[in-house]
């Protein structure tokens, strides 16, 4: 069984436990039942650079997740600060600097904690640190190949409303990557559409 099958599973099983806390949320619903949904679903644009391998390049793509609500750490009249737990998956495409024909594929697979500011304001900021699982796979010479190993993601952005359960999402990540026994240093800027059910 592969990596990427095992930590896909992983997640899969730990979101459905934390999904199902039915007998407690009907005797407390103001934690497990936040006012936007307990449910997010996200997808977007991103854009990546990386710097890993004795190469440089920068991916465009696209990236998709999925977070379950889990506790509000402080509730107040007008706000609160939701804990939630994040699964996603980042996919780019892209050239290597020095040649444009070489082409460069990007996945990230991963899941962490995933912390929020909500209210009835317009914006609401978050924050997330998602370790997980980095694939390069680069499609012609220098026998590069297809390369994974540890990575995370740490970053944070705003949502802003565009109705009571749709928002807009700008986000900005650092991509931590260890590849050949170092870590590299990379970064992303995305942008999407975040559903609440």
């Amino acid at each position: 069984m592969s990596k990427c099958s095992l930590l896909c599973g992983a997640l899969l099983l730990l979101m459905s436990i934390l999904a199902v806390p039915s007998i407690y949320a009907q005797s407390n619903p103001l934690i497990f039942e936040p006012d936007h949904g307990r449910f997010q679903i996200g997808a977007g644009y991103q854009a990546q650079h990386y710097n890993v391998l004795g190469q440089t390049f920068h991916t465009n793509g696209y990236n998709t997740d999925v977070s379950v609500h889990l506790f509000d750490a402080i509730t107040g009249a007008s706000m609160r600060v939701a804990v939630a737990v994040e699964g996603t998956a980042a996919f780019g495409f892209g050239h290597l600097n020095y040649n444009p024909n070489l082409n460069v594929k990007s996945l990230f697979l991963g899941g962490g904690p995933h912390v929020s500011i909500q209210s009835d304001a317009f914006v609401e900021p978050w924050v997330h640190v998602l370790p997980g699982w980095q694939h390069f796979r680069f499609v012609q010479g220098q026998g590069l190949g297809s390369n994974s190993d540890f990575g995370f993601m740490a970053g944070g952005g705003l949502d802003f409303k565009v109705l009571p359960r749709v928002y807009w999402r700008m986000q900005g990540d650092y991509i931590g990557t260890h590849f050949q026994s170092d870590l590299q240093s990379n970064f992303s800027v995305g942008t999407g559409l975040v559903i609440y059910f």
